[in-house]
């Protein structure tokens, strides 16, 4: 079993790097890589011979593993794919799709048990690929994201690095830094909104939790020697009263806002935090809600993204910071573009 472990943290190992096309890869590069991975995943130093990954490669060329990578040599020592390949989008054979058509049936016996419910959305994207991979049909689910985003990469290694509760040495750039820094951090939750993924954890130095966007790091190291601690933090308590991702330690404040009418349903049926309460329904058909929330940078922009469609009735200070905004915003469009430039 634990051959059939290595063999696939090496399958996985080479399709990353050969993925990497702006690097140049050896044979030694591809055994040192392998390596590396199997160091990192298992906590030992594992031999991985030149012989090993030579048979690697020819089993991921194959259609024994189903892989079919189209694995090159150019240079007559480098080693790549001849076109945009990778082993987590090769597509299903009809084994696959009988395995997969009889687990969506079976799912979905289940899927009004309470325990289950979290699963109707995973069962519709299950289904929806089989469909499509059936009928060569295009999909019925269109899922949002963007293919651009970067920082996607880290999400594999930070996973694991918080399942075996491993200390990271992170160097990361913020938008606002002129030069990224080193931070030893504790790992403790990966957190997507909007679109865009986040690493919560605990500063070593500072214990100060803390929130790194995935697309900011640079570089990831491992340290084994440091103790991981992971005290006084429960992702469902620390994210309660926000929007976003940004928590600070002021205390949760009553945002009091008017919806327009032709937005109120909208707000009804998506409410802009788990907080949101009705309070008001006028002639207009406008409504009046309330939330309990931090005021951050999140709150802002998705209120800002309303337009003149919510008004922000209170706090002072909101409304105020939402004023100045807009009323900047308004001025820029009222100044004629030839001007500006």
């Amino acid at each position: 079993m634990a051959l059939n472990k290595n063999a696939l943290i090496r399958y996985k190992t080479i399709d990353k790097c050969l993925q990497n096309n702006k690097r140049q890869w050896t044979l030694n590069d591809l055994i040192h890589a392998c390596s590396d991975a199997l160091y990192e995943y298992e906590g030992r130093d594992v031999n991985v011979s030149k012989r090993t990954v030579q048979l690697d490669i020819q089993l991921m060329r194959s259609d024994k593993l189903g892989y079919n990578a189209p694995i090159e040599v150019y240079q007559k020592k480098y080693y790549r794919y001849a076109n945009d390949y990778s082993m987590t989008d090769i597509p299903l054979n009809e084994n696959d799709m009988n395995v997969l058509t009889e687990t969506v049936e079976m799912l979905k016996q289940f899927k009004d048990f309470s325990l289950f419910s979290e699963l109707g959305g995973i069962i519709q994207r299950l289904e929806d690929k089989v469909y499509t991979e059936k009928t060569q049909s295009t999909s019925i689910i269109h899922l949002d994201k963007n293919e651009n985003l970067k920082g996607l990469h880290w999400l594999d290694e930070l996973y694991q690095a918080i399942q075996k509760k491993v200390v990271l040495d992170i160097t990361y750039q913020s938008f606002r830094a002129s030069a990224s820094n080193v931070v030893k951090f504790h790992p403790y939750l990966l957190k997507e909104y909007n679109n865009r993924w986040f690493l919560i954890g605990r500063n070593h130095t500072t214990q100060v939790i803390l929130n790194f966007a995935l697309d900011r790091i640079v570089a990831l190291d491992y340290d084994f020697r440091t103790g991981y601690v992971k005290k006084d933090f429960d992702a469902d308590s620390y994210y309660k009263d926000v929007v976003g991702v940004t928590v600070n330690r002021e205390r949760p404040s009553v945002v009091k806002l008017w919806v327009n009418a032709a937005n109120a349903p909208y707000v009804r049926t998506k409410p802009l935090h788990h907080s949101q309460r009705v309070i008001n329904t006028l002639e207009d058909g406008s409504v009046e809600v309330t939330l309990l929330v931090k005021l951050n940078y999140e709150l802002e922009r998705l209120l800002l993204g309303f337009g003149e469609a919510i008004e922000v009735l209170q706090p002072q200070r909101l409304r105020k910071r939402l004023h100045f905004k807009l009323k900047t915003a308004a001025a820029r469009y009222g100044e004629p573009l030839a001007e500006r430039s």
